[in-house]
């Protein structure tokens, strides 16, 4: 499991102007118009802590290092969702908040200026590094926004050690979502997820932030099927975790081939059922060689819209389960 703090990996190599440096392959075949379910639009407030530093001659903390454009970022990521769920998934930023400011951890501590830019000369940063999550439910009247129907869900943008979760869940009934349920959000008309990106990261990064939110929230829809019938663990099954055994897709750290974490680029060929996938709900059909020419040869962003495309994505049910796993992917007041 990755740890839920993205924010605290170091710096990858990465173009600083292209969020998206690949084009993305045709991964699956659209489904027929009949049987796609209606779009879902989900109305975002995106918050991004990207203080100024005086000085530094006024250059905001993400100008000054160079880091991505988080509104590009967005844009980029909104497009890939939308391509990932063939349509259903319609983001919209509804409401932006630029703070010319750090985001308060867990334990009272705040960066300013220069313990932060000290923090990145020395490589020492503040622990604990997590923010705290009900000071900025306060601060940015998130109850009331989500209560009132003005957003869906909040996409917090920030620098390194910024202490986000990738994703967190609040309202009634919350779940892990790659972190602990939001505790005193319970008031909440409905329940939210809180993504976290580090605009130091590119898009890839972002879709491992949704990919792990998925993994959360479908492992608690298929909680109680058991095998054979769970089609969740059928779905993620890898040569890592089942030596020897015919693969299915992996999952977001590891693709049907993968030897370790993040290990998208191996070539060896193993057997995966991937393409059945793509004719759910019929999953009859025999085994072929993959190898990480599937899958973008090692890109992440690649990898994850990959990975995504296989999800089941049709209108219908069986036991109680939608045959469209997106729908609580990004609503989670859809799963029981």
């Amino acid at each position: 499991m990755s740890h839920p703090l993205l924010n605290r990996y170091p710096t990858p190599p990465h173009h600083p102007n292209d969020p998206r440096s690949r084009p993305r392959p045709p991964y699956g075949p659209p489904p027929p118009p009949d049987r796609r379910p209606e779009p879902l639009t989900r109305n975002v407030l995106m918050i991004t802590h990207n203080p100024v530093l005086r000085s530094q001659g006024g250059a905001t903390l993400r100008d000054f290092f160079g880091w991505y454009e988080p509104d590009e970022l967005a844009a980029a990521c909104i497009d890939d969702l939308h391509f990932a769920t063939y349509g259903y998934a319609r983001y919209s930023i509804t409401e932006k908040i630029v703070v010319d400011g750090y985001p308060v951890k867990r334990d009272g501590f705040r960066y300013d200026e220069h313990s932060y830019l000290e923090a990145w000369r020395t490589r020492r940063f503040h622990e604990p590094d997590g923010v705290d999550y009900l000071r900025l439910v306060e601060e940015f009247n998130l109850i009331p926004r989500l209560n009132s129907g003005a957003i869906d869900e909040v996409w917090l943008f920030g620098h390194p050690y910024g202490g986000y979760y990738e994703s967190i869940m609040g309202g009634p009934g919350a779940f892990w979502c790659n972190a602990p349920a939001l505790a005193g959000t319970e008031h909440a008309h409905r329940r939210f997820v809180i993504m976290g990106f580090n605009f130091e990261r590119g898009v890839g990064e972002m879709l491992e932030d949704f990919g792990h939110r998925a993994e959360s929230i479908l492992a608690r829809v298929f909680e109680q099927v058991p095998p054979p019938a769970n089609l969740w663990a059928q779905f993620i099954r890898c040569d890592r975790h089942q030596p020897g055994a015919v693969t299915e897709c992996g999952n977001v750290h590891f693709a049907p081939n993968s030897e370790h974490d993040y290990d998208w680029g191996n070539p060896r060929p193993v057997l995966s059922r991937c393409d059945t996938w793509y004719h759910f709900p019929d999953l009859r059909g025999e085994p072929r060689p993959v190898t990480c020419q599937e899958w973008g040869d090692g890109a992440i962003r690649l990898h994850h819209l990959w990975w995504f495309r296989h999800f089941p994505h049709l209108k219908g049910a069986a036991d109680g389960i939608a045959w469209n796993w997106w729908q609580y992917i990004l609503d989670p007041n859809t799963v029981p």
